[in-house]
């Protein structure tokens, strides 16, 4: 009878291992439903197994069901305080969430119980820094946001093992949270205007490089122009410094020899991060040409609703004989999974060296085409790619506009253009 039982325990055993390695390989094909059946017999026989009860907590959170994994990893966790991968799957259940706080409340007791563990130390701070800035999805200083990205099905999941945890393995999906951040990104930006009377249709195109610094991020970027038969270049860098905890800068210079370019133009913003998700800004352009100087005086209101961020920036144009031009442009955009993802509409109306004739996103073409009267709706999508964190943008507008020589009749104009950016 004793060798009856201890065979037919091995039986079980074997059975319970077969069941499993057949749910890892369907997890491995991407065939999640039937590794969910399998992992629940496996757990109606064995409640204790942690590797079943690991790989079913991985598969919801890989699907989006992060509080079904919240609910398995927290199983584990109670009962297996020193599980290194636990832990780290448990917390980035949370982050693909967007949760920061529970995320951060899990990497306490995380190092509570693994003490110094490199990768739960950047995690807190990933966390931390998201935390602190989740207002801003669309600074080019903080993009931390998208590099939190929840994993398709799709995904091939990896093993991963180390010596002395009670969990042998445990599944998880490939995902930029894996990886160093991605620091520097390149974009490449060609648009065209075309125009229903008079004007030859438009091209531009820019190429940039952004660096992103725990100080805030650096932008070089050459733009090119060609109208009217005549083509120009212009050279310019931005810069994002984050000057306090609540406070950030945007300042910029553009230089260029062209005559559809300015010689020099200058523009700087100051953000204030106010209670209640609200954004206030204040700032000026001086733009110099060979024979007079423009100054505009800016400022906006932000507001971040959930997923919604809602943006009014007025223009306001000193000019002599208490002639001074006002314009206004109201964003709207919806964040989608990340900071990187969205899709948005403007509009935009009134007199405006920044809302003019013949544009070029938001650069300034021609000194004879200032003060003019325009009217503008604009259309953006912006997302990542499925399995890389590359960027695409595409735009489409419409523009009425008056005409410059002759006052009070207008003319239509049909821009559209599209922005690919590589991240490394």
């Amino acid at each position: 009878m004793i060798c009856l039982w201890g065979i037919s325990q091995d039986i079980a055993y074997n059975d319970k291992e077969n069941l499993f390695k057949n749910a890892y390989d369907m997890a491995y094909e991407g065939n999640h439903n039937s590794a969910k059946i399998a992992l629940l017999e496996v757990l109606s026989k064995d409640e204790e197994n942690l590797n079943a009860r690991s790989l079913m907590a991985s598969i919801y959170s890989w699907e989006g069901e992060f509080e079904k994994a919240r609910d398995e990893f927290n199983k584990i966790t109670s009962k297996v305080r020193d599980n290194r991968n636990v832990w780290i799957s448990a917390i980035k259940n949370e982050l693909y969430a967007n949760n920061n706080a529970t995320a951060l409340g899990l990497i306490n007791k995380a190092l509570y119980y693994l003490k110094n563990d490199t990768e739960v130390e950047r995690l807190k701070e990933l966390v931390l820094e998201r935390i602190e800035n989740q207002k801003y999805p669309e600074l080019g200083w903080f993009n931390q946001n998208s590099e939190i990205k929840r994993s398709s099905g799709a995904n091939k999941p990896k093993e991963e093992k180390k010596e002395g945890d009670e969990v042998a393995k445990v599944i998880k999906p490939k995902t930029p949270l894996d990886k160093e951040e991605l620091k520097n990104k390149v974009g490449i930006r060609n648009s065209f205007i075309i125009y229903d009377q008079r004007y030859d249709p438009m091209i531009y195109s820019s190429i940039s490089l952004k660096h992103q610094t725990k100080y805030g991020s650096i932008i070089p970027r050459i733009n090119y122009s060609n109208r009217l038969g005549r083509h120009g270049i212009q050279y310019d860098v931005s810069l994002y410094p984050k000057l306090a905890k609540k406070i950030y800068a945007f300042l910029n210079y553009g230089y260029s020899k062209a005559s559809i370019y300015p010689s020099h133009k200058l523009a700087g913003d100051v953000y204030f991060s106010l209670p209640g998700a609200i954004e206030l800004s204040g700032g000026g352009r001086y733009i110099i040409f060979d024979t007079r100087n423009v100054s505009v005086l800016t400022n906006s209101l932000g507001h971040y609703r959930g997923n919604y961020y809602f943006s009014l920036r007025s223009y306001i144009t000193p000019r002599p004989n208490n002639l001074t031009k006002v314009s206004g442009n109201l964003l709207v955009r919806k964040y989608l999974k990340d900071g990187e993802n969205y899709l948005g509409a403007s509009f935009g109306m009134g007199y405006s060296p920044e809302l003019r004739q013949l544009t070029a996103g938001d650069e300034l073409l021609a000194e004879t085409l200032l003060y003019i009267e325009s009217q503008r709706l604009a259309l953006e999508y912006q997302f990542t790619g499925k399995d890389s964190p590359n960027i695409y943008k595409t735009n489409i507008g419409v523009r009425r506009q008056e005409l410059s020589y002759d006052t009070g009749n207008y003319f239509w104009a049909v821009s559209a253009g599209l922005t690919y950016s590589v991240k490394f």
